[in-house]
């Protein structure tokens, strides 16, 4: 039997991607999780954050542990906001973060999500009904508010969700030039870069142009909206590792 966590990092800001990360390790091999010291990756420094990812992909090399990791680029974010919303966009995200492992866990697997509704049960139904060929065999799923801070194989899913999300800025502000900050709309080095990134005859790319902090910002300057945006699946980046 195997066990699974996924969360996302990335909710919130106004600039870079949505991350989700799911994990899955033999059930037998979650105290080792523990032992470790694996918790939310709120909970934990950047260098701590960077220490657990490393001590995840050696076990992983050795002992066969399965991860995904799911960036989301701010112009899907942008078009499901304008159709369905942020949560079944969430929905659709940890899905496709949980599907690869069908084809590696045959034995069952037991998936616990942290829940992005305010309805963990219906968070759950509609990730399954978007799980290829779901029920699997010997396998369940639940999802729980606060699933990070209570479950170490959560956590450990944050923890590879949020690394990926800091690579992601630390790539985007090497690209742009010019500090960024962490992204999000009260990082003061954010709300500076955010002038410049409005400066074109449209949003910078990596902005989320849907979201009221931008949304204002750009009318201020141009008396309108941002353009709406549309999605095209061949940008998705999912990684995957068996």
């Amino acid at each position: 039997m195997w066990s699974a966590g996924v969360d996302e990092a990335g909710r919130g800001p106004v600039l870079g991607p949505l991350v989700v990360g799911a994990v899955a390790i033999p059930t037998v091999d979650l105290p080792l999780l523990m032992e470790k010291g694996i918790r939310d990756s709120k909970d934990l420094t950047h260098a701590k954050r960077l220490d657990m990812a490393t001590w995840f992909h050696e076990q992983a090399s050795q002992r066969g542990w399965l991860h995904t990791v799911v960036e989301c680029p701010p112009p899907r974010i942008d078009a499901s906001v304008a159709n369905n919303g942020l949560n079944l966009l969430e929905v659709e995200l940890f899905a496709e973060a949980l599907n690869p492992f069908r084809r590696n866990v045959e034995e069952g697997i037991e998936i616990l999500n942290d829940a992005c509704d305010v309805n963990a049960q219906r968070f759950t139904d509609r990730i399954a009904s978007r799980l290829t060929n779901w029920p699997w065999p010997n396998s369940g799923m639940r999802s729980e508010h606060k699933a990070d801070t209570n479950h170490a194989i959560v956590g450990m899913a944050s923890i590879l969700a949020k690394v990926k999300r800091d690579e992601a800025i630390v790539k985007l502000a090497n690209t742009i030039g010019f500090p960024i900050g962490s992204g999000y709309p009260a990082d003061p080095n954010t709300k500076a870069a955010l002038g410049r990134l409005l400066e074109g005859s449209e949003p910078h790319k990596d902005l989320r142009w849907s979201w009221k902090t931008v949304s204002r910002a750009w009318n201020l300057l141009h008396g309108e909206d941002p353009p709406k945006r549309t999605w095209t699946e061949q940008h998705q980046r999912t990684l995957f590792d068996p």
